[in-house]
Protein backbone atom coordinates (compact mmCIF):
# COMPACT_ATOMS: atom_id res chain seq x y z
CA UNK A 1 0.00 0.00 0.00
CA UNK A 2 1.18 3.74 -0.86
CA UNK A 3 2.87 4.69 2.30
CA UNK A 4 1.50 8.15 2.07
CA UNK A 5 -2.39 6.84 2.15
CA UNK A 6 -1.66 4.70 4.84
CA UNK A 7 -0.80 7.49 6.74
CA UNK A 8 -4.13 8.69 5.54
CA UNK A 9 -6.13 6.05 7.07
CA UNK A 10 -4.52 6.24 9.92
CA UNK A 11 -5.45 9.43 10.96
CA UNK A 12 -8.66 9.31 10.09
CA UNK A 13 -9.30 5.78 11.54
CA UNK A 14 -6.89 5.90 14.76
CA UNK A 15 -8.41 7.60 17.94
CA UNK A 16 -6.40 8.23 20.94
CA UNK A 17 -7.19 5.94 23.98
CA UNK A 18 -5.14 7.66 26.63
CA UNK A 19 -7.50 8.56 29.75
CA UNK A 20 -4.78 9.30 32.24
CA UNK A 21 -5.16 11.43 35.38
CA UNK A 22 -3.08 14.59 34.95
CA UNK A 23 -2.57 15.31 38.26
CA UNK A 24 -1.57 12.02 39.35
CA UNK A 25 0.80 12.32 35.82
CA UNK A 26 2.19 15.67 37.59
CA UNK A 27 2.95 13.66 40.79
CA UNK A 28 4.46 10.51 38.88
CA UNK A 29 6.62 12.53 36.39
CA UNK A 30 8.77 13.77 39.56
CA UNK A 31 11.79 11.45 39.40
CA UNK A 32 11.37 12.26 35.02
CA UNK A 33 12.37 16.15 35.81
CA UNK A 34 15.88 15.78 36.23
CA UNK A 35 16.39 14.66 32.80
CA UNK A 36 13.22 15.75 31.31
CA UNK A 37 13.01 19.12 33.10
CA UNK A 38 10.15 20.78 34.82
CA UNK A 39 6.99 20.32 32.65
CA UNK A 40 8.74 18.22 30.48
CA UNK A 41 10.90 21.25 29.18
CA UNK A 42 14.46 19.64 29.25
CA UNK A 43 17.27 22.13 29.31
CA UNK A 44 19.70 19.12 28.81
CA UNK A 45 20.79 19.38 24.67
CA UNK A 46 20.86 15.24 24.56
CA UNK A 47 17.11 14.73 26.54
CA UNK A 48 14.23 15.43 24.77
CA UNK A 49 11.65 17.83 25.81
CA UNK A 50 8.27 16.12 26.29
CA UNK A 51 6.08 18.75 26.96
CA UNK A 52 3.12 18.72 24.26
CA UNK A 53 3.94 15.76 23.08
CA UNK A 54 1.15 13.28 21.70
CA UNK A 55 0.28 11.17 25.00
CA UNK A 56 -0.27 7.67 22.41
CA UNK A 57 3.35 8.55 21.39
CA UNK A 58 4.93 8.95 24.83
CA UNK A 59 2.66 5.54 25.95
CA UNK A 60 4.33 3.59 23.35
CA UNK A 61 7.89 4.79 24.05
CA UNK A 62 7.25 3.90 27.67
CA UNK A 63 6.05 0.78 26.63
CA UNK A 64 8.75 0.05 24.55
CA UNK A 65 11.42 1.65 26.59
CA UNK A 66 9.93 -0.77 29.24
CA UNK A 67 9.83 -4.32 27.37
CA UNK A 68 13.70 -3.28 25.72
CA UNK A 69 11.99 -2.92 21.95
CA UNK A 70 13.89 0.17 22.49
CA UNK A 71 16.66 0.31 24.16
CA UNK A 72 18.52 2.96 26.89
CA UNK A 73 19.67 2.08 29.74
CA UNK A 74 18.98 4.86 32.03
CA UNK A 75 15.14 4.52 30.70
CA UNK A 76 15.10 0.81 30.94
CA UNK A 77 16.19 1.76 34.73
CA UNK A 78 13.47 4.35 34.67
CA UNK A 79 10.31 2.66 33.30
CA UNK A 80 11.16 -1.16 34.91
CA UNK A 81 9.01 -0.10 37.93
CA UNK A 82 6.18 1.34 36.11
CA UNK A 83 2.93 0.09 35.84
CA UNK A 84 1.00 0.39 32.77
CA UNK A 85 -1.10 2.79 34.51
CA UNK A 86 1.71 5.10 35.91
CA UNK A 87 2.99 5.04 32.03
CA UNK A 88 -0.45 6.17 31.07
CA UNK A 89 -0.40 9.44 33.76
CA UNK A 90 2.93 10.11 33.12
CA UNK A 91 2.14 10.40 29.05
CA UNK A 92 -1.49 12.18 29.98
CA UNK A 93 0.18 14.97 32.35
CA UNK A 94 3.00 15.85 29.37
CA UNK A 95 0.58 15.63 26.45
CA UNK A 96 -1.17 18.79 28.36
CA UNK A 97 1.93 20.81 28.94
CA UNK A 98 3.40 23.35 26.54
CA UNK A 99 6.74 23.12 24.92
CA UNK A 100 9.09 25.90 25.55
CA UNK A 101 10.33 27.17 22.02
CA UNK A 102 13.20 26.14 20.32
CA UNK A 103 15.85 27.47 18.38
CA UNK A 104 18.41 26.63 15.21
CA UNK A 105 22.01 27.69 16.05
CA UNK A 106 23.43 30.39 14.43
CA UNK A 107 25.29 29.25 11.35
CA UNK A 108 23.42 25.90 10.62
CA UNK A 109 22.05 25.02 7.27
CA UNK A 110 18.19 25.25 7.62
CA UNK A 111 17.83 25.84 4.00
CA UNK A 112 18.84 22.46 3.69
CA UNK A 113 16.44 21.20 6.37
CA UNK A 114 13.49 22.44 5.23
CA UNK A 115 14.18 21.66 1.71
CA UNK A 116 14.14 18.04 2.83
CA UNK A 117 11.79 17.85 5.45
CA UNK A 118 9.11 19.55 2.48
CA UNK A 119 10.13 17.95 -0.40
CA UNK A 120 12.00 14.60 0.61
CA UNK A 121 14.86 13.62 -1.86
CA UNK A 122 13.45 12.91 -4.90
CA UNK A 123 16.81 10.76 -6.31
CA UNK A 124 16.63 8.43 -3.39
CA UNK A 125 12.66 8.46 -3.24
CA UNK A 126 12.67 9.93 0.22
CA UNK A 127 8.88 10.76 1.37
CA UNK A 128 8.57 14.57 3.31
CA UNK A 129 8.75 14.69 6.65
CA UNK A 130 5.86 16.75 6.16
CA UNK A 131 3.50 13.80 5.52
CA UNK A 132 3.79 12.20 8.92
CA UNK A 133 4.88 15.39 11.09
CA UNK A 134 2.23 18.08 9.38
CA UNK A 135 3.72 21.29 8.27
CA UNK A 136 3.74 23.12 11.35
CA UNK A 137 6.28 19.70 12.84
CA UNK A 138 3.18 18.83 15.33
CA UNK A 139 2.93 15.51 14.18
CA UNK A 140 -0.04 13.22 14.19
CA UNK A 141 -1.01 12.41 17.69
CA UNK A 142 -4.10 10.09 16.53
CA UNK A 143 -1.34 7.82 14.40
CA UNK A 144 1.27 8.09 17.29
CA UNK A 145 3.40 10.20 14.95
CA UNK A 146 5.36 12.68 17.12
CA UNK A 147 6.06 16.19 17.13
CA UNK A 148 9.65 17.42 16.50
CA UNK A 149 8.71 21.30 16.56
CA UNK A 150 11.15 23.41 19.05
CA UNK A 151 12.69 19.92 20.20
CA UNK A 152 16.76 19.65 20.72
CA UNK A 153 18.82 19.67 17.39
CA UNK A 154 21.49 17.81 19.44
CA UNK A 155 18.25 14.88 20.48
CA UNK A 156 17.15 14.96 17.05
CA UNK A 157 19.99 14.31 15.24
CA UNK A 158 21.25 11.48 17.48
CA UNK A 159 17.40 9.64 17.41
CA UNK A 160 18.08 10.26 13.24
CA UNK A 161 21.20 8.67 13.27
CA UNK A 162 19.92 5.65 15.64
CA UNK A 163 16.97 4.93 12.83
CA UNK A 164 20.13 4.83 10.05
CA UNK A 165 22.34 2.85 12.02
CA UNK A 166 19.40 0.26 11.70
CA UNK A 167 20.29 -0.22 7.81
CA UNK A 168 24.22 -0.02 8.29
CA UNK A 169 24.00 -3.15 10.68
CA UNK A 170 22.35 -4.55 8.16
CA UNK A 171 24.34 -3.92 4.99
CA UNK A 172 27.77 -4.65 6.87
CA UNK A 173 26.74 -6.93 9.58
CA UNK A 174 27.42 -4.82 12.86
CA UNK A 175 25.45 -4.95 15.81
CA UNK A 176 26.01 -0.84 16.63
CA UNK A 177 23.12 0.41 18.79
CA UNK A 178 20.27 0.81 16.62
CA UNK A 179 16.47 2.02 16.60
CA UNK A 180 13.90 0.14 14.91
CA UNK A 181 10.72 0.89 17.21
CA UNK A 182 9.04 2.66 13.96
CA UNK A 183 5.95 2.42 12.58
CA UNK A 184 6.64 0.39 9.20
CA UNK A 185 10.29 0.95 9.25
CA UNK A 186 9.23 4.27 7.88
CA UNK A 187 11.97 6.33 9.80
CA UNK A 188 14.45 3.24 8.72
CA UNK A 189 13.59 4.04 5.01
CA UNK A 190 13.84 7.82 5.50
CA UNK A 191 16.95 7.68 7.27
CA UNK A 192 19.04 5.17 5.36
CA UNK A 193 20.00 7.73 2.29
CA UNK A 194 21.01 10.79 4.31
CA UNK A 195 24.25 11.77 5.25
CA UNK A 196 25.25 13.72 8.36
CA UNK A 197 25.23 16.71 7.10
CA UNK A 198 21.60 16.15 5.87
CA UNK A 199 20.39 14.75 9.49
CA UNK A 200 22.14 17.59 11.08
CA UNK A 201 20.28 20.38 8.52
CA UNK A 202 17.01 18.33 9.13
CA UNK A 203 17.71 18.59 13.29
CA UNK A 204 18.39 21.98 13.34
CA UNK A 205 15.43 23.44 11.22
CA UNK A 206 12.60 21.05 13.21
CA UNK A 207 14.78 22.73 16.49
CA UNK A 208 13.65 26.07 15.34
CA UNK A 209 10.48 25.43 13.91
CA UNK A 210 7.25 26.80 15.62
Amino acid sequence: MNKLILILLLTLSSTINASGDVNLGEQKSASCAGCHGLQGNSVIPGFPKLAGQGAEYLIKQLLDFKSGVRYDPIMAGQTATLSEKDIEDISTYYSTQTISQGFAEKGSNIELGEKIYRGGKKKTQVTACIACHGPQGLGIPSAKFPSLASQHAMYLNKQLKAFRQDTLNEQTGASTASRANDYEGMMINFTKSLNNTEIEAISQYLAGLH
